[in-house]
């Protein structure tokens, strides 16, 4: 290939290196030059562009990439359509990473126009997520230099993605005097929550006391029917001979090790029984946050073989703890910038305390409450917003006519505010990463309010609750992670998703100051915010 400034009687072909105008035609970066536009520049009064000029057995970075990705592509791993050079390999169902550290090193040595770059290996991978990326760097290169990077990656597979397998697994939770109920039903929801991404599900939970023999008989009794036993000790392993890696052993299984190189996460025990892995959890685990645990989980679910030696080998990049988020690839990061956080609007209320009229429609400035909040959503970065509609949702739905947003009338509006939480939540669209739940009732929520609860979220990596806060206490709106959509389904009475919100670890407060607490439930109330009840105009 040659690259420099060419004239313009001999660039046709030519691939431009920058963009360029010809009069009022702009010719794009990376265009190939036809005998039209080579027309149009000389019109233009342009000699000379900078260009590449491809020579007999050049390839163009698309066809090199292309060819190059066709013998990475394996089992579980696709490529898509080449573009400026670049084929990046999605992986086609959750799983785990592995990578042949030496066949890419290889590939990568031979020039620097041929690179290939992947994920570390055992990184843990969602359907759809970019595990690879083959990249020319200029326009073009030689045939030779591809068909060496050819010839090494099919000597054998350079990465590949080992699907998990959905998994029973047996919970075991230890209990001594002074352990709470609720702090044992979190870690189950959590516990639940982590194994979500495998769609493996706990069959069965057991709590015995802290003891030995007790620990070891509901080991025996999960070993028969699960696929794995995962055992939270009430009280934290500090000796190769404590309750839970004693436990295993005298339910007739082994432990291989005890402790790994890993922080959060030093204290895990790993054993087996029957040919099925029994791991003493680490107390860190009982938070949904990363931690060794799930290195060592997820192998397991995917069916890769966890070892002492494999554990030994987890130091290097073992410190999590000031890690707030993994870092992903280009492609997964962009994901999280713009996940979708759609608004839930709730407006289906009987404002039984407000006596016979219906506070949404009080006016504030000549504006109905719930237009009022309804426009501050859609002012806002939500992508979307969805009203749930109940008591006189004729009226509630006039005083919204015209807002680009969608309504759902929720038929079981009397039985509380969980019924049209749920209502919102099942209308939202498959590509909503998050619900933004907001009470109609606030007339001190801003749309600048909203959005840094919608920064917060994106922030934090995309899986945390947020929760607006007034003076350090609770407040609204919050936002809901798609993690948590089935938790709804069980919510019950007038809660809302508080519950959800007091039983859950990872939580990211945004101080939002008196809006976050400001609602109007009473006559009084109402009127000391601003607003005048008995009119419906909008």
């Amino acid at each position: 290939m040659r690259f420099g400034a060419t004239e313009v009687e001999k660039a046709e072909g030519a691939i431009l290196a920058h963009a360029t105008m010809a009069g009022e035609k702009r010719l794009r970066k990376a265009h190939r030059l036809t005998a039209g536009d080579i027309e149009d520049l000389r019109r233009a009064g342009v000699r000379e562009v900078i260009a590449a000029v491809l020579e007999p057995g050049d390839l163009d970075e698309d066809a090199a990439a292309a060819r190059l990705a066709a013998l990475l592509v394996c089992d579980h791993v696709e490529a898509r359509p080449p573009s400026t050079g670049r084929v990046n390999l999605h992986a086609r169902e959750a799983g785990i990473f592995l990578v042949e550290r030496g066949i890419v090193d290889a590939i990568n040595r031979i020039d620097p126009a041929v690179t290939l770059a992947t994920l570390e290996p055992f990184a843990a991978v969602e359907a759809g997520q970019m595990v690879a990326t083959v990249k020319i760097i200029p326009f073009a290169v030689h045939e030779s230099l591809l068909a060496r990077a050819e010839a090494i990656a099919a000597e054998r597979q350079a990465f590949s993605v080992r699907p998990f397998v959905p998994r029973k697994i047996g919970l075991v939770q230890t209990v001594l005097p002074g352990v709470k109920t609720s702090v044992l039903d979190k870690t189950a929801r959590i516990t639940e929550a982590r194994l979500a991404r495998s769609v493996s599900r706990i069959t069965r939970e057991l709590r015995p006391p802290h003891e030995e023999e007790a620990v070891a008989q509901a080991i025996r009794e999960h070993a028969s029917s699960s696929d794995m036993v995962l055992i939270f000790g009430a009280s934290a392993v500090c000796d190769e001979d404590d309750v839970v890696p004693a436990a295993i052993r005298r339910a007739g299984g082994g432990v291989s090790r005890v402790g790994m190189p890993v922080d959060p996460g030093n204290l895990l025990v790993l054993g087996s029984l029957g040919g099925k892995p029994v791991l003493g959890v680490p107390g860190c685990a009982r938070s949904p946050k990363l931690n060794g645990f799930d290195w060592v989980l997820d192998r397991l679910i995917a069916g890769i073989e966890v070892t002492p030696e494999g554990i030994a080998g987890m130091g290097v990049g073992g410190l999590l703890m000031e890690i707030p988020t993994r870092p992903q690839p280009r492609e997964a990061s962009a994901a999280r910038a713009s996940a979708k956080v759609w608004a839930v609007l709730l407006a289906a209320g009987q404002s039984r305390r407000m006596g016979p009229q219906n506070k949404l429609l009080a006016t504030f400035e000549g504006k109905p409450l719930v237009r009022r909040t309804a426009e501050q959503l859609l002012a806002s970065r939500a992508t979307g917003t969805v009203a749930v509609l109940g008591h006189e949702a004729e009226a509630v739905s006039d005083a919204l006519a015209g807002l680009d947003l969608r309504t759902v009338f929720n038929a079981d509006f009397a039985t509380g505010l969980a019924s049209s939480l749920k209502a919102g939540i099942r209308a939202l669209p498959p590509s909503a990463d998050a619900a933004l739940v907001a009470l109609a009732d606030m007339p001190g929520i801003a749309a600048t309010d909203l959005d840094r609860l919608v920064a917060a979220f994106l922030a934090a990596g995309g899986r945390s609750i947020v929760r607006a806060t007034h003076g350090g206490k609770r407040g609204n709106p919050v936002i809901l992670p798609r993690r948590l959509f089935s938790e709804v389904e069980k919510l019950e009475g007038d809660t809302g998703a508080r519950q959800l919100v007091e039983s859950a670890v990872d939580i990211v407060d945004v101080e939002l100051g008196p809006a976050a607490s400001l609602d109007v439930d009473t006559p009084e109330a109402l009127q000391a915010a601003g607003g005048v009840l008995g009119a419906r105009e909008r």
